[in-house]
């Protein structure tokens, strides 16, 4: 099948003529939400971007304003039929999208492999990117604890404790020899979810790749292992229909849906193909501003707490009392409380940085008495740092003038460009990265 491919970038404007090779695919994601794209077929991650509470054009993947396209912090593959939207990282060169590659590497702690140069008539590449999310998810699911279900067991033995199965009796106890067939209902970690992901433990182990990538969730991996022993790899298209149709909803078990969801796509496309129909959208999503968010705190994460604003988790409180009013999540609060600092990790362009952005950021120093606060961000002109001090006094009194104290600083980590390969590109941003760390600490003493 003939591909018609597009290759745009994140935080970019397209003029909207350069969509006529994908107009089917355009009308399918123009202005529409990654949550209704998620309903779709479309696999987004990290999950939690889906019940964001930020502005809903931050959440779309292409949004028409005045006749130009703009793209987000969104970055992956979409398709549909035979038309595919490839948004590469505004870092990327040539079709070679290092930076994206280098991120996903980091923030996943698995093996690069991923290449956006796949043969067209294949999802090869969309489909390893399934593979090494899978270990990320599973060892985030399993911190909550084995998912754990009522399941009907049927036995046939001596000691019966559950409901007897007429049907089942007579077929297996004819002629009588002392059993009897029944069927009891069980608390069990052997439930249709985890016999799916024991499934799909099964089919990577199979790949070539396999057990490296599994080698990282080792532990995990053995516990999903142990709990499913009536695992039966004829069972699988089974289990993969009882898992279509009974979808983790328990907010306590969100991790589980997420997962629940990746071994499906993983299981559904076990001949190496994304899409499962020649009418239906598929693909991979990436939030560009989480993946950055998470690097930074690779870099800096000892120094500072790190709540999380996509999985509601970590939030302080702008005002006294038990209220779910002024909650708030700042990127990154310094722990030393003789010299807070707060730090927002910004993915988005330093120059798309507006009023609200330092509204917000001088709101959570103002908060935390912090003196200085810090915007991250990937830069690509080895643009130096900037201060940017609060100014003190009116206009209407004329007597505004700059404060020494108290400052924000637009902090940007050098992203290399026009590298020849991959490794290259690692060992420039190693480097990087300990001028970046170097400079960070530097700015705070």
């Amino acid at each position: 099948m003939t591909m018609n491919l597009l290759r745009i970038r994140d935080n970019s404007q397209i003029k909207k003529e350069a969509f006529y090779k994908i107009k089917n695919l355009e009308t399918k994601i123009l202005n529409v939400t990654l949550k209704n794209l998620e309903k779709e077929g479309v696999f987004v991650f990290p999950e939690a971007i889906l019940e964001s509470e930020d502005l809903e054009q931050s959440q779309m993947i292409l949004q028409d304003e005045n006749g130009v396209y703009k793209t987000s912090n969104i970055m992956g593959f979409i398709g549909y039929g035979g038309e595919r939207l490839v948004i590469s990282s505004r870092f990327s060169d040539n079709h070679e999208d290092y930076f994206f590659q280098y991120l996903l590497s980091r923030v996943l702690d698995a093996p690069n492999v991923v290449n956006l140069e796949t043969d067209l008539s294949y999802d090869n590449s969309i489909v390893n990117y399934l593979y090494f999310l899978f270990p990320y998810l599973l060892n985030v699911a399993i911190r909550k604890g084995l998912f754990k279900q009522y399941v009907y067991n049927e036995y046939n033995d001596r000691n019966i404790k559950g409901v007897i199965d007429i049907a089942r009796h007579i077929k297996c106890n004819t002629p009588f020899i002392g059993r009897i067939a029944y069927r009891q209902r069980e608390f069990s970690y052997d439930n249709y979810l985890l016999q799916l992901i024991r499934h799909t433990i099964e089919f990577i182990q199979s790949k070539s790749f396999g057990k490296a990538l599994l080698s990282k969730v080792k532990n995990e991996v053995q516990l999903v292992v142990d709990a499913t022993y009536t695992y039966r790899v004829h069972n699988r298209q089974s289990i993969i229909d009882k898992n279509k149709k009974m979808l983790v909803r328990h907010a306590y078990y969100h991790e589980y849906r997420a997962l629940q969801n990746l071994c499906l796509l993983i299981l559904h496309n076990q001949k190496g193909e994304i899409g499962g129909g020649y009418n239906k959208l598929y693909g991979i999503l990436f939030d560009g501003s989480w993946l950055w968010e998470e690097y930074i705190n690779l870099l800096i994460g000892k120094d500072f707490y790190h709540p999380k604003n996509k999985s509601r988790s970590g939030s302080e409180q702008l005002f006294s009392g038990n209220r779910q009013q002024g909650l708030i999540y700042p990127d990154f609060i310094g722990r030393d409380v003789n010299n807070r600092i707060i730090a927002d990790a910004k993915y988005k362009p330093i120059d798309n940085i507006r009023s609200k952005d330092y509204l917000q950021v001088l709101a959570y120093m103002f908060r935390f008495d912090a003196k200085i606060g810090y915007y991250l961000y990937p830069e690509s002109t080895g643009k130096d740092s900037e201060k940017l001090r609060l100014n003190q006094g009116t206009k209407h009194e004329q007597n505004v003038s700059a404060r020494e104290d108290i400052y924000v600083m637009k902090c940007g980590l050098e992203i290399p460009r026009h590298t020849s390969n991959y490794q290259e590109f690692v060992d420039k941003i190693k480097i990087n990265e300990h001028k970046f760390k170097s400079n960070f600490s530097n700015m705070q003493s």
